[in-house]
Parts: structure tokens; sequence; C-alpha cells
């Protein structure tokens, strides 16, 4: 198949351009003819084609912008994509006014946050040359359809995918990340990607000040500072808190096995716009025990107490209460981290994932090609 992967976002700062750059090199492995369309950047565009997949840079500015739409036509027009898989709003409103008069086989658009369509965006899902929407997790596909007013077998569930030989602590040193942000080796290292407020990183230092008398070893690193002003933000949080000195701001990285391999216990305190936190998902796989809130999707994941601690959101006693569980039980919090890779290597890998968006794309352009031919 020739596919199209099209993202306005550009930036490896964010889960979806991860996701989609995995979908593009996974499937050109299959043996497929993929091409990213993307706002221009030489780091995405010399990693795409690093991969042996071809890149094309559009502005995309916004949902009206002409220029990218009649420069997308024309691209579709000369490479005649059997798919065009698209993952975030612009992208979607370019790609359907490119293909006006000349859709592809299969246009897919991905959902990947929990926040209800409204008025504005709606039809963009509702038309009919729109053939599937992907969602990574259930609890989104239950909101889009509800607020969409969308009949559920137009929206398909394929979860977002962990790379599991990437994703192996017995290939990281689980002291490296320490030294380098000089924590301890005897400390307790609870971390959290994500600095925004709904990410929940607040919470995370209130509890852990609550256990910080009784555990003296515990010590918070909060992952993703974008800046100096973020970094300031979490410090000073921690200041007020009485947590000077037991917790670091750490900036955004790209060797998230490296860090988790380093930590004692991965969170996510999410309280809103939360799919399947990708981070929980990579912290499992790595054979870490884990708490999430339940927010969006992360019951799917975090599906039972085998593998992880699953908790209301803005309930600071529960997450007080995982914390301090896995503090003074370790020997079962390191079985349930084994288990919760085996949930993830099964359930919620790369391969699996490929395997998934491979299948739905060829069953859409088949039953178009039946109908057709009927």
């Amino acid at each position: 198949m020739r596919i199209f992967q099209i993202l306005e976002f550009n930036q490896f700062n964010t889960g979806s351009v991860h996701q989609m750059f995995q979908a593009a090199t996974g499937l050109h492995e299959r043996g497929h003819d993929v091409t990213v369309v993307s706002r221009p950047d030489r780091v995405l565009q010399s990693r795409v084609e690093e991969a042996g997949v071809a890149f094309a840079a559009l502005r995309m500015r916004n949902q009206f912008d002409l220029g990218s739409i009649l420069a997308l036509r024309k691209l579709v027009r000369e490479r005649r994509p059997d798919v065009i898989h698209v993952h975030k709003g612009v992208a979607h409103a370019v790609a359907l006014a490119a293909t006006l008069g000349q859709p592809a086989g299969a246009f897919v658009v991905n959902r990947g946050v929990s926040f209800p369509l409204d008025f504005f965006n709606r039809g963009k899902y509702r038309t009919r040359r729109v053939d599937r929407i992907v969602t990574v997790c259930r609890q989104i596909k239950d909101v889009i359809v509800t607020t969409g007013r969308l009949p559920p077998e137009k929206v398909e569930v394929v979860y977002a995918g962990t790379d599991v030989a990437l994703f192996d602590s017995a290939k990281w040193d689980s002291r490296a990340f320490r030294r380098e942000k000089q924590i301890a080796d005897d400390a307790f290292l609870a971390a959290q990607v994500g600095v925004r407020d709904w990410k929940g990183w607040k919470e995370l230092i209130d509890s852990a000040s609550d256990l910080a008398a009784a555990h003296p070893a515990l010590h918070v690193a909060l992952i993703g500072c974008r800046n100096d002003a973020e970094a300031s933000d979490v410090l000073a949080y921690a200041r007020d808190r009485g947590m000077s000195g037991r917790v670091s701001a750490v900036e955004y990285r790209t060797d998230m096995p490296n860090v988790f391999a380093a930590c004692d216990v991965v969170v996510d305190a999410s309280w809103a716009g939360t799919g399947i936190t990708g981070t929980i998902r990579e912290a499992m796989a790595m054979g870490r025990p884990v708490v999430a809130t339940n927010a969006g999707g992360n019951g799917e994941l975090v599906s039972s107490s085998d593998v992880g601690w699953l908790i209301p959101m803005k309930d600071r006693a529960a997450l007080t209460s995982a914390l301090r569980q896995i503090i003074e039980d370790q020997a079962r919090a390191a079985e349930i981290g084994r288990k919760a890779r085996e949930h993830v290597v099964r359930g919620f890998s790369k391969e699996l994932r490929i395997t998934r968006l491979e299948s739905l794309y060829a069953s859409i352009i088949e039953s178009k090609r039946a109908a057709g031919s009927g």
C-alpha cells in the first residue's frame, strides 16, 4: 500500500509525533510505501529519511491554509496514496480539503485525547469521507461516539504501542540517570513525566510530602520541564511543601528507557485530557511498578491490581497510600512490575499496533472495492 501519515506537529516532545513516526517506520518495515507529511523540520525529516521513509514538508499553518491544501492536493494527485492517515486537527482539515473530488482508498483519522467533540469539530468526524476514526483507548471511543453522534462501527480502538525491545530494563544501566542528576543510589526514586497542571505533578509532590518524614529516602523527579520557568515553578512548589532538596526538576528527555531504568516507581497523576498515558505504558514495559489515575483510558492499561496501582483522580490519600505500599513492600512491587511488562508485551506492543493498522487499512480498501464492483 501507498500510505500518507500526516501530522502538523513536528517535535519529538509530543506523544503524537512519536506514535506517527512509529506507524510510518513500522509500516515501511512491512514493505509499504510510506510518506510522512508534516511541517518543515530538519530533525524530523532527517529521522524519517534515515528510516527509509519519504518526507514532504507542508506549512499547515491552520485549518484554512490554502497554500498547504493546494500543495497536498498536488502531492495526492502525483503519488496516489491508497491510505491517508491524519493525526491532528489541522492535518485532518487540510487533508479533507485537499482530497475533495479525489479521495484515497482509505481516509483514517486518529483521536488520542479524551476531550469531547463539539459543534466546531464534529462535522470533520461525521463526514462520509472519513472511513474510520482510530482511538487509542475505548474510553475515547465512547466519548466521541456520544458527543459526535457517530455510529460505533466507524470508530476503531487501536492501542498505542511500545517498542518492548527498546524498553527492556536488562539493556540499561539503572545508575546512569541518578549519577547524572546527583540522586543517591539508595534514594527511593518516584518519577513523573509532564509538568502541565493537568498532569497532576503538584499532587505527586503533595503525596510525597505526606510520606517524607517516615521515608527520608524518598525523592521525586518531575521530567519534561520545557524551560527554566517551568523548572523554577516545580522547585518553588516543592520548597513550599517542605520538599526542598528532595525534588528534581528535569528537562525534556529523549532517553526515557535510561530514565525509567533508574526509577523505583513511575507515576501519572493526570486529571484531564489523557488517552492512555504513554510513559506509564513504557515504564510498565521496563518492569517498573506504576501508579496511574483513572483518567481517560488508563484503566484499560492498568487493568488489574496485578499490573499496577489505579487510583481516582485528585485523590491525595489514594496516591499517598499507593506510594507507601510500594515503598514498604518492594518485593511485591517488583513482582507487579514483572507482570506489568508481560501485560504490555501481550497487548500494547509496537508490533501489535502496526499489525492492527495494516489490517484496518486493508479491510477498508477491500470493502470499498467490493462495494464498487457490486
